[in-house]
Protein backbone atom coordinates (compact mmCIF):
# COMPACT_ATOMS: atom_id res chain seq x y z
CA UNK A 1 0.00 0.00 0.00
CA UNK A 2 2.33 2.52 1.11
CA UNK A 3 5.45 3.43 3.34
CA UNK A 4 5.47 6.50 5.61
CA UNK A 5 7.39 9.22 5.59
CA UNK A 6 9.00 7.72 8.99
CA UNK A 7 9.59 4.40 7.56
CA UNK A 8 13.69 4.74 7.86
CA UNK A 9 15.78 5.68 4.27
CA UNK A 10 15.83 1.81 3.30
CA UNK A 11 12.92 2.06 2.00
CA UNK A 12 12.65 5.25 0.24
CA UNK A 13 13.91 5.65 -3.68
CA UNK A 14 15.74 7.98 -4.62
CA UNK A 15 14.35 11.06 -5.57
CA UNK A 16 13.29 11.21 -9.49
CA UNK A 17 14.51 14.37 -11.10
CA UNK A 18 11.74 16.61 -12.96
CA UNK A 19 12.93 17.43 -16.62
CA UNK A 20 11.58 20.49 -17.83
CA UNK A 21 10.87 20.03 -21.53
CA UNK A 22 11.35 22.82 -24.13
CA UNK A 23 7.91 23.24 -26.08
CA UNK A 24 8.07 20.81 -29.19
CA UNK A 25 5.19 20.71 -32.10
CA UNK A 26 4.30 17.23 -32.45
CA UNK A 27 1.60 15.05 -34.06
CA UNK A 28 1.20 11.15 -34.09
CA UNK A 29 -0.93 9.24 -35.52
CA UNK A 30 -4.61 7.97 -33.31
CA UNK A 31 -7.00 5.95 -35.38
CA UNK A 32 -5.74 6.50 -38.59
CA UNK A 33 -6.26 10.65 -38.06
CA UNK A 34 -3.59 13.37 -37.24
CA UNK A 35 -3.26 14.20 -34.05
CA UNK A 36 -3.30 17.82 -33.86
CA UNK A 37 -1.17 20.14 -31.04
CA UNK A 38 -3.92 20.07 -28.75
CA UNK A 39 -5.36 23.35 -28.20
CA UNK A 40 -2.29 25.09 -29.55
CA UNK A 41 -1.11 26.56 -32.89
CA UNK A 42 2.39 24.88 -34.18
CA UNK A 43 4.37 27.96 -33.67
CA UNK A 44 7.49 28.60 -32.22
CA UNK A 45 5.60 31.12 -29.71
CA UNK A 46 4.07 30.99 -26.76
CA UNK A 47 0.78 28.41 -27.27
CA UNK A 48 -2.11 30.45 -28.15
CA UNK A 49 -5.70 28.68 -27.48
CA UNK A 50 -7.83 27.51 -30.38
CA UNK A 51 -10.93 25.65 -30.40
CA UNK A 52 -11.71 22.27 -29.36
CA UNK A 53 -10.35 19.56 -31.42
CA UNK A 54 -11.37 16.00 -31.78
CA UNK A 55 -7.98 15.44 -31.06
CA UNK A 56 -7.83 17.17 -27.59
CA UNK A 57 -9.71 14.08 -25.68
CA UNK A 58 -7.93 12.76 -22.61
CA UNK A 59 -8.23 10.16 -22.70
CA UNK A 60 -6.90 9.78 -26.12
CA UNK A 61 -10.45 7.44 -27.89
CA UNK A 62 -9.38 4.33 -30.35
CA UNK A 63 -10.27 6.26 -33.50
CA UNK A 64 -10.56 9.91 -34.25
CA UNK A 65 -11.55 10.89 -38.13
CA UNK A 66 -12.30 14.33 -38.02
CA UNK A 67 -14.20 16.05 -41.03
CA UNK A 68 -12.47 19.23 -41.38
CA UNK A 69 -14.97 22.35 -41.53
CA UNK A 70 -17.26 21.01 -40.15
CA UNK A 71 -19.33 22.16 -37.16
CA UNK A 72 -22.02 21.77 -35.01
CA UNK A 73 -23.60 24.39 -32.99
CA UNK A 74 -25.75 24.24 -30.36
CA UNK A 75 -28.96 26.55 -30.38
CA UNK A 76 -30.87 28.09 -27.94
CA UNK A 77 -33.84 25.40 -28.96
CA UNK A 78 -31.90 22.38 -29.15
CA UNK A 79 -33.31 19.41 -27.56
CA UNK A 80 -31.92 16.29 -26.10
CA UNK A 81 -33.57 12.79 -27.49
CA UNK A 82 -32.81 9.45 -26.37
CA UNK A 83 -33.72 6.19 -27.20
CA UNK A 84 -33.13 3.12 -24.69
CA UNK A 85 -35.42 3.79 -21.63
CA UNK A 86 -34.28 5.03 -18.54
CA UNK A 87 -30.51 4.24 -18.80
CA UNK A 88 -30.54 6.47 -21.98
CA UNK A 89 -32.76 9.31 -20.47
CA UNK A 90 -30.64 9.28 -17.37
CA UNK A 91 -27.59 9.92 -19.01
CA UNK A 92 -29.33 12.96 -21.38
CA UNK A 93 -30.58 14.17 -17.29
CA UNK A 94 -27.03 14.01 -16.48
CA UNK A 95 -25.87 15.81 -19.77
CA UNK A 96 -29.05 18.60 -19.45
CA UNK A 97 -27.35 19.30 -15.38
CA UNK A 98 -23.75 20.51 -16.96
CA UNK A 99 -24.84 22.35 -19.90
CA UNK A 100 -28.16 24.59 -18.64
CA UNK A 101 -25.77 26.97 -16.14
CA UNK A 102 -23.85 27.62 -18.65
CA UNK A 103 -25.26 27.84 -21.90
CA UNK A 104 -28.44 28.75 -20.44
CA UNK A 105 -30.73 27.01 -22.27
CA UNK A 106 -33.59 24.69 -21.58
CA UNK A 107 -32.45 21.48 -23.48
CA UNK A 108 -35.29 19.45 -22.72
CA UNK A 109 -34.98 15.90 -22.95
CA UNK A 110 -37.51 13.59 -25.49
CA UNK A 111 -37.94 10.65 -27.61
CA UNK A 112 -35.64 10.29 -30.21
CA UNK A 113 -37.75 9.83 -33.57
CA UNK A 114 -37.11 6.71 -35.69
CA UNK A 115 -35.14 7.32 -39.14
CA UNK A 116 -32.24 9.99 -39.33
CA UNK A 117 -31.40 11.70 -36.63
CA UNK A 118 -33.13 14.73 -34.97
CA UNK A 119 -31.50 18.16 -35.11
CA UNK A 120 -29.59 18.91 -31.11
CA UNK A 121 -28.09 15.68 -29.60
CA UNK A 122 -29.19 12.33 -29.41
CA UNK A 123 -28.59 9.62 -27.18
CA UNK A 124 -29.27 6.48 -28.54
CA UNK A 125 -28.88 2.53 -27.00
CA UNK A 126 -29.09 0.98 -30.45
CA UNK A 127 -26.87 0.51 -33.77
CA UNK A 128 -23.69 0.74 -31.50
CA UNK A 129 -21.29 -1.58 -33.32
CA UNK A 130 -19.96 -4.94 -30.82
CA UNK A 131 -16.51 -3.68 -30.59
CA UNK A 132 -17.12 -1.00 -28.27
CA UNK A 133 -18.63 -3.77 -25.30
CA UNK A 134 -20.02 -2.74 -22.50
CA UNK A 135 -18.13 0.73 -21.50
CA UNK A 136 -17.64 2.58 -25.52
CA UNK A 137 -19.30 4.19 -27.94
CA UNK A 138 -19.68 6.21 -30.88
CA UNK A 139 -19.72 9.83 -31.51
CA UNK A 140 -21.27 11.37 -34.68
CA UNK A 141 -20.80 14.93 -35.30
CA UNK A 142 -22.44 16.47 -38.51
CA UNK A 143 -23.18 20.38 -39.07
CA UNK A 144 -26.63 19.24 -38.22
CA UNK A 145 -26.21 16.99 -35.23
CA UNK A 146 -24.63 15.11 -32.28
CA UNK A 147 -24.81 11.59 -32.07
CA UNK A 148 -23.84 9.19 -29.25
CA UNK A 149 -24.08 5.27 -29.96
CA UNK A 150 -23.79 2.70 -27.27
CA UNK A 151 -24.95 -0.49 -25.84
CA UNK A 152 -25.08 0.55 -22.44
CA UNK A 153 -25.89 3.47 -19.85
CA UNK A 154 -22.24 3.29 -19.32
CA UNK A 155 -21.27 3.38 -22.57
CA UNK A 156 -23.56 6.71 -23.39
CA UNK A 157 -22.07 7.87 -20.03
CA UNK A 158 -18.63 8.06 -21.57
CA UNK A 159 -19.17 9.33 -24.99
CA UNK A 160 -20.52 12.40 -23.06
CA UNK A 161 -17.35 12.63 -20.86
CA UNK A 162 -15.92 12.87 -24.45
CA UNK A 163 -18.45 14.97 -25.76
CA UNK A 164 -18.06 17.58 -22.88
CA UNK A 165 -14.06 17.94 -23.92
CA UNK A 166 -15.08 18.58 -27.48
CA UNK A 167 -17.40 21.82 -26.71
CA UNK A 168 -15.83 25.16 -25.57
CA UNK A 169 -14.11 24.79 -22.07
CA UNK A 170 -16.62 26.98 -20.53
CA UNK A 171 -19.42 24.67 -20.99
CA UNK A 172 -18.13 23.62 -17.36
CA UNK A 173 -18.71 27.20 -15.55
CA UNK A 174 -21.51 27.61 -13.31
CA UNK A 175 -22.71 30.43 -14.71
CA UNK A 176 -24.20 31.91 -18.04
CA UNK A 177 -21.53 32.21 -20.49
CA UNK A 178 -21.66 34.02 -24.29
CA UNK A 179 -21.96 31.53 -27.05
CA UNK A 180 -21.53 29.82 -29.43
CA UNK A 181 -21.32 26.60 -28.40
CA UNK A 182 -19.33 24.63 -31.06
CA UNK A 183 -18.79 21.20 -31.28
CA UNK A 184 -15.87 20.26 -33.83
CA UNK A 185 -17.22 17.95 -36.81
CA UNK A 186 -16.14 14.26 -37.10
CA UNK A 187 -16.48 10.89 -35.81
CA UNK A 188 -14.71 8.53 -32.76
CA UNK A 189 -14.70 5.05 -31.99
CA UNK A 190 -13.86 4.47 -28.38
CA UNK A 191 -13.30 2.06 -25.79
CA UNK A 192 -11.56 1.00 -22.98
CA UNK A 193 -8.07 -1.40 -22.80
CA UNK A 194 -8.59 -1.96 -19.12
CA UNK A 195 -11.97 -2.56 -17.37
CA UNK A 196 -10.72 -0.77 -14.30
CA UNK A 197 -9.90 2.02 -14.34
CA UNK A 198 -9.92 3.77 -10.17
CA UNK A 199 -8.88 6.53 -8.02
CA UNK A 200 -8.82 5.99 -4.27
CA UNK A 201 -9.21 8.80 -1.45
CA UNK A 202 -7.68 7.73 1.79
CA UNK A 203 -10.56 9.39 4.76
CA UNK A 204 -8.67 7.40 7.36
CA UNK A 205 -5.74 9.63 8.37
CA UNK A 206 -7.83 13.08 7.64
CA UNK A 207 -11.68 12.94 7.10
CA UNK A 208 -13.52 14.33 4.36
CA UNK A 209 -16.46 14.99 4.22
CA UNK A 210 -20.00 13.41 1.91
CA UNK A 211 -19.73 16.89 -0.28
CA UNK A 212 -15.80 16.83 -0.91
CA UNK A 213 -15.81 12.95 -1.96
CA UNK A 214 -18.79 13.77 -4.48
CA UNK A 215 -17.40 16.66 -6.15
CA UNK A 216 -14.29 14.00 -6.23
CA UNK A 217 -16.14 11.47 -7.95
CA UNK A 218 -17.66 14.14 -10.60
CA UNK A 219 -13.33 15.14 -11.35
CA UNK A 220 -12.21 11.81 -12.08
CA UNK A 221 -15.72 10.91 -14.07
CA UNK A 222 -14.66 13.34 -16.72
CA UNK A 223 -11.66 10.92 -17.47
CA UNK A 224 -13.51 7.70 -17.47
CA UNK A 225 -12.46 6.54 -14.23
CA UNK A 226 -14.61 3.99 -13.06
CA UNK A 227 -13.73 2.97 -9.50
CA UNK A 228 -13.54 4.82 -5.92
CA UNK A 229 -11.62 3.11 -3.78
CA UNK A 230 -12.53 4.64 -0.25
CA UNK A 231 -9.81 3.59 2.25
CA UNK A 232 -12.74 3.55 5.58
CA UNK A 233 -9.95 2.79 8.26
CA UNK A 234 -6.78 2.64 9.64
CA UNK A 235 -4.50 3.73 12.52
CA UNK A 236 -5.58 7.09 12.77
CA UNK A 237 -9.59 6.79 12.16
CA UNK A 238 -12.64 4.65 11.58
CA UNK A 239 -14.92 6.28 9.30
CA UNK A 240 -17.64 4.36 8.87
CA UNK A 241 -20.69 3.61 11.34
CA UNK A 242 -20.96 -0.53 12.37
CA UNK A 243 -24.52 -1.02 14.11
CA UNK A 244 -22.91 -4.30 15.78
CA UNK A 245 -19.58 -1.90 17.31
CA UNK A 246 -21.09 1.33 17.36
CA UNK A 247 -17.39 2.88 19.33
CA UNK A 248 -15.47 2.17 15.88
CA UNK A 249 -16.83 5.45 14.58
CA UNK A 250 -18.18 7.81 17.61
CA UNK A 251 -14.60 6.84 19.01
CA UNK A 252 -12.27 5.21 16.84
CA UNK A 253 -13.06 8.08 14.27
CA UNK A 254 -12.80 10.93 16.42
CA UNK A 255 -9.33 11.49 15.54
CA UNK A 256 -6.95 11.97 12.65
CA UNK A 257 -3.30 12.82 11.83
CA UNK A 258 -2.46 15.61 14.06
CA UNK A 259 -5.09 15.66 16.23
CA UNK A 260 -7.85 17.00 14.72
CA UNK A 261 -11.53 16.29 15.14
CA UNK A 262 -11.68 13.47 12.79
CA UNK A 263 -15.52 12.24 11.46
CA UNK A 264 -17.02 9.43 10.02
CA UNK A 265 -19.88 8.17 7.53
CA UNK A 266 -23.40 7.36 8.64
CA UNK A 267 -24.61 4.55 6.99
CA UNK A 268 -27.26 7.43 4.80
CA UNK A 269 -24.34 9.36 4.17
CA UNK A 270 -22.16 6.40 2.95
CA UNK A 271 -25.19 5.08 1.00
CA UNK A 272 -25.57 8.24 -0.45
CA UNK A 273 -21.67 8.53 -1.65
CA UNK A 274 -22.70 5.25 -3.63
CA UNK A 275 -25.32 6.32 -5.02
CA UNK A 276 -23.99 9.83 -6.18
CA UNK A 277 -21.12 7.63 -7.55
CA UNK A 278 -23.57 5.22 -9.26
CA UNK A 279 -25.18 8.16 -10.79
CA UNK A 280 -21.61 8.86 -12.71
CA UNK A 281 -20.83 5.18 -13.42
CA UNK A 282 -18.64 5.01 -11.03
CA UNK A 283 -18.26 1.89 -8.37
CA UNK A 284 -17.32 2.43 -5.36
CA UNK A 285 -14.71 -0.28 -3.56
CA UNK A 286 -14.30 -0.11 0.27
CA UNK A 287 -11.79 -0.66 1.97
CA UNK A 288 -11.44 -2.06 5.68
CA UNK A 289 -7.85 -2.81 6.03
CA UNK A 290 -6.55 -5.35 8.55
CA UNK A 291 -4.86 -7.59 9.93
CA UNK A 292 -2.74 -4.05 10.65
CA UNK A 293 -3.33 -0.41 10.05
CA UNK A 294 -6.22 -1.34 12.84
CA UNK A 295 -4.94 0.77 15.63
CA UNK A 296 -8.34 2.86 15.85
CA UNK A 297 -10.71 -0.27 15.96
CA UNK A 298 -7.97 -1.68 18.79
CA UNK A 299 -8.62 1.34 20.82
CA UNK A 300 -12.48 0.78 20.38
CA UNK A 301 -12.84 -2.42 21.96
CA UNK A 302 -10.04 -3.70 24.40
CA UNK A 303 -11.35 -7.44 23.46
CA UNK A 304 -9.48 -6.81 19.43
CA UNK A 305 -6.23 -7.05 21.07
CA UNK A 306 -4.42 -10.44 22.17
CA UNK A 307 -3.34 -8.77 25.42
CA UNK A 308 -6.94 -7.31 26.50
CA UNK A 309 -5.91 -3.73 26.73
CA UNK A 310 -7.14 -1.08 24.32
CA UNK A 311 -3.99 1.55 23.37
CA UNK A 312 -4.41 5.26 23.24
CA UNK A 313 -5.83 6.87 20.05
CA UNK A 314 -3.22 7.21 17.38
CA UNK A 315 -2.68 10.61 15.81
CA UNK A 316 1.39 10.04 14.00
CA UNK A 317 2.00 8.72 10.41
CA UNK A 318 4.84 5.71 11.46
CA UNK A 319 3.37 1.76 10.21
CA UNK A 320 3.54 -1.39 10.84
CA UNK A 321 2.87 -1.21 14.56
CA UNK A 322 -0.87 -2.37 14.86
CA UNK A 323 -2.71 -6.17 14.46
CA UNK A 324 -6.03 -7.40 15.33
CA UNK A 325 -5.26 -10.30 17.39
CA UNK A 326 -5.08 -13.45 15.11
CA UNK A 327 -5.36 -16.05 17.51
CA UNK A 328 -8.99 -14.78 19.24
CA UNK A 329 -12.13 -15.85 18.14
CA UNK A 330 -13.95 -12.49 18.58
CA UNK A 331 -11.57 -11.25 15.99
CA UNK A 332 -13.35 -13.47 13.59
CA UNK A 333 -16.64 -12.37 14.89
CA UNK A 334 -15.93 -9.01 14.65
CA UNK A 335 -14.30 -9.08 11.13
CA UNK A 336 -17.46 -10.80 9.59
CA UNK A 337 -20.07 -8.35 11.44
CA UNK A 338 -18.14 -5.47 9.97
CA UNK A 339 -17.94 -6.89 6.33
CA UNK A 340 -21.56 -7.94 6.74
CA UNK A 341 -22.82 -4.84 7.11
CA UNK A 342 -20.69 -2.96 5.09
CA UNK A 343 -21.39 -5.90 2.03
CA UNK A 344 -25.32 -4.82 2.52
CA UNK A 345 -24.43 -1.03 1.92
CA UNK A 346 -22.15 -1.51 -1.06
CA UNK A 347 -23.90 -2.87 -4.70
CA UNK A 348 -20.38 -2.91 -6.10
CA UNK A 349 -18.53 -6.37 -6.95
CA UNK A 350 -15.13 -5.66 -4.54
CA UNK A 351 -14.37 -5.17 -0.40
CA UNK A 352 -10.83 -5.20 -0.22
CA UNK A 353 -9.67 -6.02 3.11
CA UNK A 354 -6.17 -4.13 3.11
CA UNK A 355 -3.78 -6.62 3.86
CA UNK A 356 -0.41 -4.75 3.70
CA UNK A 357 2.51 -3.44 6.39
CA UNK A 358 0.97 -6.07 8.88
CA UNK A 359 4.57 -6.61 10.73
CA UNK A 360 3.43 -7.03 13.62
CA UNK A 361 1.60 -9.86 12.80
CA UNK A 362 3.64 -13.25 12.96
CA UNK A 363 3.60 -14.53 9.19
CA UNK A 364 1.89 -18.11 9.85
CA UNK A 365 -1.14 -15.92 11.95
CA UNK A 366 -0.82 -13.51 8.79
CA UNK A 367 -1.63 -16.08 6.44
CA UNK A 368 -4.39 -18.23 9.20
CA UNK A 369 -6.16 -14.83 9.56
CA UNK A 370 -6.48 -14.28 5.72
CA UNK A 371 -7.51 -17.77 4.72
CA UNK A 372 -10.79 -17.51 7.27
CA UNK A 373 -11.13 -14.08 6.31
CA UNK A 374 -11.79 -14.23 2.51
CA UNK A 375 -14.37 -17.06 2.37
CA UNK A 376 -16.32 -14.29 4.58
CA UNK A 377 -16.03 -11.83 1.72
CA UNK A 378 -17.35 -14.31 -0.97
CA UNK A 379 -20.28 -15.59 1.25
CA UNK A 380 -20.74 -11.82 0.93
CA UNK A 381 -21.53 -12.27 -3.06
CA UNK A 382 -18.15 -10.34 -2.91
CA UNK A 383 -14.68 -10.94 -4.25
CA UNK A 384 -11.69 -10.09 -2.88
CA UNK A 385 -9.31 -7.01 -2.98
CA UNK A 386 -6.32 -6.34 -1.53
CA UNK A 387 -2.64 -5.21 -1.48
CA UNK A 388 -0.06 -7.09 -2.83
CA UNK A 389 0.90 -8.91 0.01
CA UNK A 390 -2.15 -10.95 0.27
CA UNK A 391 -0.62 -13.26 -3.19
CA UNK A 392 1.60 -14.73 -0.89
CA UNK A 393 1.96 -18.65 -1.35
CA UNK A 394 0.52 -19.44 2.27
CA UNK A 395 -2.74 -17.26 1.30
CA UNK A 396 -5.38 -19.69 -0.46
CA UNK A 397 -7.16 -18.33 -3.23
CA UNK A 398 -10.49 -16.81 -3.46
CA UNK A 399 -12.82 -16.67 -7.02
CA UNK A 400 -12.24 -14.08 -8.55
CA UNK A 401 -9.36 -12.41 -5.97
CA UNK A 402 -7.82 -8.73 -7.34
CA UNK A 403 -4.45 -8.10 -5.83
CA UNK A 404 -3.48 -4.48 -5.94
CA UNK A 405 0.61 -3.91 -6.66
CA UNK A 406 1.81 -1.11 -4.68
CA UNK A 407 5.98 -2.04 -4.84
CA UNK A 408 8.70 -0.02 -6.25
CA UNK A 409 9.64 -2.65 -8.30
CA UNK A 410 9.22 -3.54 -11.80
CA UNK A 411 8.90 -7.81 -10.28
CA UNK A 412 6.83 -9.45 -7.59
CA UNK A 413 6.61 -12.66 -6.83
CA UNK A 414 3.77 -12.27 -4.17
CA UNK A 415 2.30 -10.96 -7.25
CA UNK A 416 3.39 -13.77 -9.90
CA UNK A 417 2.09 -16.14 -6.81
CA UNK A 418 -1.58 -15.04 -7.35
CA UNK A 419 -1.71 -14.32 -10.96
CA UNK A 420 -0.52 -17.79 -11.37
CA UNK A 421 -3.30 -19.21 -9.30
CA UNK A 422 -5.87 -16.77 -11.44
CA UNK A 423 -5.55 -13.47 -9.58
CA UNK A 424 -6.10 -10.43 -11.37
CA UNK A 425 -4.15 -7.26 -10.54
CA UNK A 426 -5.12 -3.68 -10.61
CA UNK A 427 -1.25 -1.28 -10.95
CA UNK A 428 -0.92 1.10 -8.54
CA UNK A 429 3.22 1.19 -7.94
CA UNK A 430 3.63 3.58 -5.71
CA UNK A 431 6.66 5.49 -7.48
CA UNK A 432 3.95 5.78 -10.44
CA UNK A 433 0.74 6.15 -9.45
CA UNK A 434 0.90 7.55 -6.04
CA UNK A 435 -0.86 11.14 -6.06
CA UNK A 436 0.26 12.03 -2.65
CA UNK A 437 4.08 11.75 -3.66
CA UNK A 438 5.48 15.27 -4.23
CA UNK A 439 5.88 16.55 -7.65
CA UNK A 440 9.59 18.17 -7.12
CA UNK A 441 11.32 19.27 -3.68
CA UNK A 442 9.51 22.15 -3.20
CA UNK A 443 6.24 21.11 -3.18
CA UNK A 444 4.33 22.23 -0.11
CA UNK A 445 1.97 18.79 -0.03
CA UNK A 446 2.69 15.17 0.03
CA UNK A 447 5.51 12.83 0.77
CA UNK A 448 8.98 11.65 -0.92
CA UNK A 449 9.48 7.94 -0.11
CA UNK A 450 8.71 6.26 -3.15
CA UNK A 451 10.37 9.40 -5.12
CA UNK A 452 9.08 12.38 -6.72
CA UNK A 453 6.46 11.92 -9.40
CA UNK A 454 6.22 14.86 -11.96
CA UNK A 455 3.90 14.12 -14.79
CA UNK A 456 5.92 12.31 -17.33
CA UNK A 457 6.59 9.63 -14.14
CA UNK A 458 2.77 9.25 -14.22
CA UNK A 459 2.18 8.88 -17.58
CA UNK A 460 5.29 6.92 -19.06
CA UNK A 461 4.49 3.50 -17.75
CA UNK A 462 2.88 0.51 -19.06
CA UNK A 463 0.26 -0.87 -16.84
CA UNK A 464 -0.09 -3.61 -19.75
CA UNK A 465 4.15 -4.89 -19.16
CA UNK A 466 5.38 -3.68 -16.09
CA UNK A 467 5.47 -6.61 -14.16
CA UNK A 468 7.26 -9.12 -15.03
CA UNK A 469 5.11 -12.95 -15.10
CA UNK A 470 2.49 -10.61 -15.65
CA UNK A 471 1.06 -10.49 -18.70
CA UNK A 472 -1.09 -7.49 -19.82
CA UNK A 473 -4.46 -10.26 -19.75
CA UNK A 474 -4.30 -10.13 -15.85
CA UNK A 475 -4.09 -6.74 -15.42
CA UNK A 476 -7.71 -5.71 -14.74
CA UNK A 477 -6.63 -2.29 -14.62
CA UNK A 478 -4.69 1.12 -12.78
CA UNK A 479 -5.47 3.17 -9.99
CA UNK A 480 -3.93 6.28 -8.53
CA UNK A 481 -4.45 5.87 -5.19
CA UNK A 482 -4.13 9.36 -2.94
CA UNK A 483 -2.69 9.21 0.61
CA UNK A 484 -3.86 11.77 3.07
CA UNK A 485 -0.89 12.08 5.64
CA UNK A 486 -0.38 15.62 4.57
CA UNK A 487 -3.45 16.25 2.51
CA UNK A 488 -6.39 18.38 4.83
CA UNK A 489 -8.60 20.15 2.28
CA UNK A 490 -10.55 19.46 -0.92
CA UNK A 491 -8.65 22.04 -2.31
CA UNK A 492 -5.12 20.02 -1.59
CA UNK A 493 -6.89 16.96 -3.36
CA UNK A 494 -7.38 18.70 -6.63
CA UNK A 495 -3.85 19.96 -6.75
CA UNK A 496 -2.10 16.51 -5.83
CA UNK A 497 -4.48 14.92 -8.50
CA UNK A 498 -4.67 17.41 -11.20
CA UNK A 499 -2.77 17.47 -13.68
CA UNK A 500 -1.30 13.68 -12.65
CA UNK A 501 -5.11 11.76 -12.17
CA UNK A 502 -5.81 12.44 -15.99
CA UNK A 503 -2.02 10.80 -16.64
CA UNK A 504 -2.59 7.32 -15.28
CA UNK A 505 -6.60 7.76 -16.58
CA UNK A 506 -4.95 7.35 -20.23
CA UNK A 507 -3.14 4.63 -19.05
CA UNK A 508 -6.26 2.84 -18.45
CA UNK A 509 -8.50 3.19 -21.36
CA UNK A 510 -6.30 4.08 -23.99
CA UNK A 511 -4.56 2.10 -26.58
CA UNK A 512 -1.16 1.31 -25.90
CA UNK A 513 -0.47 2.43 -29.25
CA UNK A 514 -1.71 5.64 -28.41
CA UNK A 515 0.87 6.44 -25.53
CA UNK A 516 3.43 9.18 -26.48
CA UNK A 517 4.24 11.71 -24.28
CA UNK A 518 4.95 14.90 -26.82
CA UNK A 519 1.23 14.73 -27.70
CA UNK A 520 -0.54 14.26 -24.43
CA UNK A 521 1.38 17.19 -22.71
CA UNK A 522 0.27 19.08 -25.72
CA UNK A 523 -3.35 17.78 -24.88
CA UNK A 524 -2.99 18.00 -21.57
CA UNK A 525 -2.37 21.66 -21.89
CA UNK A 526 -5.53 22.29 -23.33
CA UNK A 527 -7.05 21.35 -20.50
CA UNK A 528 -5.95 24.08 -17.99
CA UNK A 529 -9.13 26.29 -19.16
CA UNK A 530 -11.85 23.42 -18.22
CA UNK A 531 -10.30 23.18 -14.46
CA UNK A 532 -9.98 27.40 -14.52
CA UNK A 533 -13.89 27.05 -15.45
CA UNK A 534 -14.59 24.00 -12.93
CA UNK A 535 -12.77 26.09 -10.28
CA UNK A 536 -9.59 23.22 -9.74
CA UNK A 537 -6.74 24.66 -8.85
CA UNK A 538 -4.02 22.42 -10.13
CA UNK A 539 0.06 22.13 -10.34
CA UNK A 540 1.55 24.12 -13.17
CA UNK A 541 4.26 21.42 -14.03
CA UNK A 542 7.33 22.42 -16.13
CA UNK A 543 7.09 20.35 -18.40
CA UNK A 544 3.32 21.29 -20.20
CA UNK A 545 2.92 24.24 -22.28
CA UNK A 546 0.27 25.52 -20.40
CA UNK A 547 -1.81 28.65 -21.93
CA UNK A 548 -1.75 31.90 -19.72
CA UNK A 549 -4.20 31.54 -16.91
CA UNK A 550 -7.61 32.97 -17.45
CA UNK A 551 -10.74 33.57 -15.31
CA UNK A 552 -10.85 33.85 -11.98
CA UNK A 553 -9.65 30.77 -10.25
CA UNK A 554 -5.75 31.33 -11.15
CA UNK A 555 -3.90 27.71 -11.07
CA UNK A 556 -1.03 27.54 -8.14
CA UNK A 557 2.23 27.74 -9.01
Amino acid sequence: MRVSALSGPSRRLRPVRAAVVALMAASACLGGAPLAAAGTERSPGKPRPLAASMSDVIPAPVSVRPDAGVTFTLRPSARIHTRGGQAATAVATYLTGLLRPSTGYALPVQAAPRGAPAPGISLLLDAAEPAVGDQGYRLDVTGAAVVLRARTGTGLFNGVQTLRQLLPARAESATVQPGPWTVPGGRIVDHPRFAYRGAMLDVARHFHPVETVKRYIDRIALYKINHLHLHLSDDQGWRIVVDGWPRLATYGGSTQVGGGPGGHYTKAQYQDIVAHAARRHVTIVPEIDMPGHTNAALASYAELNCDGVAPPLYTGTAVGFSSLCATKEITYRFVAEVLDELAALTPGPYLHIGGDEASATPHDQYAAFMNRVQPMVTAEGKAVMGWHQIGAADVAHSPGRVVQYWGLTASDPLVTSAVSRGAKVVMSPANKAYLDMKYNPQTRLGLDWAGLIEVRTAYDWDPGTYLAGVPAASVLGVEAPMWTETIVTEDDIEYMAFPRLPAIAELGWSPRSTHDWEAFRLRLAAQAPRWTAMGIGFYRSPQIPWPAPAGSVAARP
